[in-house]
């Protein structure tokens, strides 16, 4: 199979739902998720600090672990049909990915982030640029 964007973001998308979802990651908070059917993973505005509230992180840190996971599945479609139809990405969904992906480096610097999406983030904007040079 050829690499495409797509195919890359639906597989950050599958890995991230899998390890959201495993024991050695954030299992037993999805398990806490899981015997309140998904209805209620927090307590919403009582948990929020400006409120004298306590956050749960770690719940809070799962959802969106395990939800990233959930998105970027069919971010990864889309971008893959666009690529296909197109042959390449727009320029400003790549500078938007990439503007992205460097707060998310910035915020939690040790994570996929850092040493998948960057990568990534600087291939898609290379290959759109070499190939939109050599299309004039």
């Amino acid at each position: 199979m050829k690499f495409s964007n797509g195919n890359f973001l639906i597989f950050l998308g599958v890995i991230h739902t899998i390890l959201g979802v495993s024991p050695f990651a954030f299992g037993s908070q999805f398990l806490g998720f899981a015997s309140n059917l998904f209805f209620k993973i927090s307590d919403g505005l009582k948990e929020f600090p400006l409120l004298n509230g306590v956050m749960n992180f770690e719940s809070f840190a799962a959802f969106w672990f395990v939800y990233f996971g959930l998105i970027m599945i069919p971010l990864g479609i889309l971008v893959s049909y666009i690529e296909k139809t197109t042959g390449s990405l727009p320029q400003n969904f790549i500078w938007a990915y990439l503007i992205i992906v460097l707060i998310g480096v910035y915020m939690i610097p040790f994570s996929g982030m850092t040493f998948l999406m960057l990568p990534h983030a600087f291939y898609m904007l290379y290959t759109n640029n070499r190939t939109s040079k050599a299309s004039f």
